[in-house]
Parts: structure tokens; C-alpha cells; sequence
């Protein structure tokens, strides 16, 4: 049986559950016209360029890292969540990650956002 992670073959498609809904996530918001491929390369391209100047030493291990920047950058760009917002969730995710047992689904409280 194939999962989501696996592409059949012997080598997974993604090497964590985040990336797979890091990419769901780009793809359904591109569905809902909040940009288009062509604005998502540029964005991708982008972070990838801005984080190889910074030292990034391109090994392929961080390219999900730069699509989920480049994601946030793009959605902050057109409005649909603003960087201050973006970063809230992120620090609550810190924070529900951090409460959660190793192997364990994370869900996000309330009391995480304070």
C-alpha cells in the first residue's frame, strides 16, 4: 500500500508529514487563485537564492524549510494572513510541540496563542 510520504518506489516522497501538508498547502491555495505558478517559482526561487547567499549549503535537506518560507512570504504578499498572524501560529506550534509526547498528533490550544 502506498502512503503519501512514499511514491511507490523505494525512496519516500517526503521525509516528514510536514512537508506533505507544506506542498498540499501550495497547491490548494494556487487552486483558490491566490497565486499563480509562475508567482510561486519567482517566491520559491527567491528563498532559495536568499538562504544559499546566507550561507545554505543547498543539500537538499532543507528545500521543504525554503518552500514553507517562500509559502509564508508569498501568503503574507497577498493578504491573505499577515506576518505578525504567521508568526503567532508559529510560536504557538512551539509551544503545543513542545507539551507533546514524541509520536503523539500536536493540537493547538487555546492557552497556546497567549
Amino acid at each position: 500500500m502506498n502512503s503519501p510520504f512514499s511514491s511507490g518506489g523505494a525512496e519516500p516522497v517526503f521525509a516528514e508529514p510536514w512537508q506533505a501538508h507544506a506542498f498540499a498547502l501550495a497547491v490548494s491555495l494556487h487552486r483558490q487563485g491566490l497565486f499563480t505558478w509562475t508567482e510561486w517559482a519567482q517566491a520559491l526561487a527567491a528563498q532559495i537564492a536568499a538562504a544559499q547567499a546566507a550561507g545554505d549549503a543547498d543539500t537538499g535537506d532543507t528545500y521543504y524549510r525554503h518552500w514553507l518560507a517562500a509559502l509564508e512570504r508569498l501568503v503574507a504578499e497577498k493578504g491573505a494572513s499577515s506576518e505578525a498572524e504567521l508568526e503567532s501560529h508559529r510560536q504557538a506550534w512551539d509551544h503545543a510541540a513542545d507539551r507533546t509526547p514524541h509520536g503523539q498528533p500536536i493540537e493547538l490550544r487555546p492557552e497556546d496563542f497567549r
